[in-house]
């Protein structure tokens, strides 16, 4: 884009807020122009808290929002912290003859700049026109009105929820019992040994040819998962989870159970350039410094996660550990009984550490006897009053959850004294099932609770798939606990998506939906310091808007009021590219138009 279409666009925005424009474009330095549009940013939020009735109603919550926003991009303080100045490449792009050496602005950048000076200006015009007719009367007819209303709210949301199929739906049952019976064919194998958890680690599918041979690949699927095994990219699915996935790619149903496991070319390009590096991406949470003895990560005063094992049964494409994991069950991946004792030893000499969480890897992969042993040797020490499990078994491989195994952990779950649950990872309905479910049940007719932490990719973001996967959870025993940002590593950018959508998720999709079905957090991990509770605004500040069109947070750490802690500047990815996405996959973007005004 030339020099004058820029500013021809440019203009064009700004004609939003006159005031701002005429700033912009007089003849003053930018500091004056900092200070001027400052100004007229205080004086528009006075306006919002003085009832300004050029401001439509609610608008103005929008309109504080923007301003503060704004006001926080204007900043010294946050143009060094994000290394860009926002005020001056838009000074410059609008008054400089020569813009040698500047990056083009993108229609991202555009897109967030419109929809910044609409909020600031009371112009989002995301609400209706007119107010409910609930709001004009009192009493039954108010309550009927108000009823009625709802039940709009209600088939709205189940017109989207009914997109998303299930496991447990019968044509999806019928369609695996057939995808069960050709993996049994292509391995020779029996329905007996389909039920052995064992059987399905021994025959993990591992290659190309392998998984071609079992359902159909898209060319781009084909491709990088020959070139992913070529360069010792880690792979691998268990026949059980294969079975969960159409025989044809169905775009519409199974692209999420895809999405989980078969890479995507950017990731294998990405990942191949990393194996041999210390790049930095690879290490997201920075565990390295968070790791006071092999086999332990600590990042809070009183839980530590215990790491007995560094591999799973199949790879999750988005992992926060692949850079730990040499290959799906891999032999050489189990701690070593001097490192293991090490590290529970190093718990039971803290005791200010009463909570373990035991993950990997996946550590109910080892053996029923060294699982016992674990847990027999962290119950002994006094101070461990709960002790966590992280696995995805009963999502990846059910057949692993026997009864011998849950009577063998729940010797150890000790109510008053001792707690013993299950966290898990179901990413969507599609992947709940009969034999999930079972897994589920068999934990709870123990006494053992267990909780879901969702990580919210491309793949389970469309409107209320979400709000779906929760609902489904609660029917099988399963409580939501986290919904995770996806790590912000440049290997998963096809899985990233806009901070603003879990924000928009979460008040405009699960706020319909009952209380104990919304009962999860949406969370940020910050790097070496641990969560970020998105729902709390005042965690966060946006500080920049980049000429590609992607906002750069600032995150607090959650010590913040407790000691000094530095803060973590983060580059999130682009919402108009991820509406274009959107777009692309069948999706009306208008459903997500208040997406802009989540901060």
């Amino acid at each position: 884009m030339d020099k004058e279409k820029i500013r021809k666009r440019l203009h064009s925005i700004l004609d939003i807020a006159p005031e701002i424009k005429g700033i912009l474009l007089s003849t003053h330095t930018v500091e004056v122009k900092r200070k001027r549009i400052r100004d007229f940013l205080a004086d528009m939020l006075l306006a919002t808290f003085d009832n300004d009735p050029s401001i439509p109603p609610l608008e103005w919550i929008l309109t504080r929002d923007a301003i503060n926003v704004f006001r926080s991009i204007l900043s010294a303080r946050s143009e060094s912290l994000a290394g860009f100045s926002f005020l001056h490449y838009l000074n410059n792009l609008l008054n400089n003859d020569n813009l040698k050496g500047l990056e083009r602005p993108s229609a991202g950048f555009f897109a967030e700049l419109e929809h910044l000076l609409k909020g600031v200006t009371g112009k989002a015009g995301i609400y209706p026109e007119k107010i409910p007719a609930f709001m004009k009367y009192e009493g039954q007819k108010a309550a009927r009105l108000r009823s009625a209303d709802l039940s709009r709210m209600s088939r709205f949301a189940r017109n989207f929820l009914l997109r998303y199929a299930s496991g447990l739906d019968r044509s999806t049952i019928r369609k695996r019992s057939i995808n069960k019976r050709r993996i049994l064919k292509y391995f020779g194998a029996t329905e007996l040994e389909w039920e052995d958890w064992k059987w399905h680690t021994r025959h993990i599918v591992r290659d190309v040819k392998t998984l071609s041979a079992l359902i159909r690949l898209t060319d781009a699927e084909y491709l990088a998962v020959k070139r992913a095994r070529e360069h010792g990219i880690p792979f691998g699915i268990t026949p059980y989870y294969l079975s969960l996935m159409d025989y044809q790619p169905n775009r519409g149903k199974d692209i999420a159970v895809r999405a989980q496991v078969i890479p995507s070319l950017h990731y294998v390009e990405k990942m191949k350039g990393y194996r041999n590096s210390e790049e930095p991406s690879m290490d997201f949470m920075l565990e390295r410094d968070t790791s006071p003895i092999e086999g332990i990560t600590r990042r809070y005063p009183m839980i530590v996660i215990l790491k007995p094992i560094l591999t799973c049964p199949q790879i999750c494409v988005y992992c926060q550990r692949n850079w730990e994991i040499e290959d799906v069950y891999s032999p050489h991946a189990v701690a070593s009984q001097r490192k293991l004792e090490a590290a529970i030893q190093w718990i039971a000499d803290r005791p200010e550490i009463n909570e373990v969480l035991i993950t990997g890897g996946d550590p109910l992969l080892l053996s029923d006897l060294k699982i016992e042993d674990l847990f027999l040797r962290l119950s002994r020490i006094e101070h461990v009053e709960r002790i966590r499990i992280g696995t995805r078994t009963p999502v990846t491989l059910p057949q692993r959850i026997t009864d011998s195994l849950v009577r063998r952990i729940n010797r150890f779950h000790s109510p008053g004294r001792r707690e013993v649950l299950i966290v898990t990872h179901f990413e969507h309905p599609y992947e709940i099932t009969p034999q999930s479910m079972e897994a589920v049940q068999k934990f709870r007719r123990y006494g053992m609770d267990v909780y879901n932490q969702m990580v919210y990719t491309f793949y389970n973001s469309r409107k209320f798939e979400a709000a779906a996967l929760r609902h489904k959870l609660r029917l099988i025993g399963v409580k939501p606990y986290y919904t995770f940002n996806t790590k912000g590593k440049e290997e998963t950018d096809d899985y990233r998506v806009p901070i603003p959508r879990l924000l928009q998720e979460q008040q405009e999709e699960a706020r319909l939906m009952p209380g104990s079905v919304r009962t999860d957090e949406i969370v940020f991990n910050v790097p070496r310091l641990g969560k970020n509770y998105l729902r709390a605004r005042q965690h966060r500040d946006v500080i920049s808007i980049l000429p590609d069109g992607r906002r750069v947070y600032e995150f607090h750490p959650w010590e913040k009021k407790l000691s000094l802690v530095d803060t973590y500047v983060y580059t999130d990815t682009s919402i108009y590219k991820y509406l274009k996405r959107l777009k692309a996959a069948g999706e009306n973007p208008s459903h997500y138009r208040s997406i802009w005004y989540y901060y």
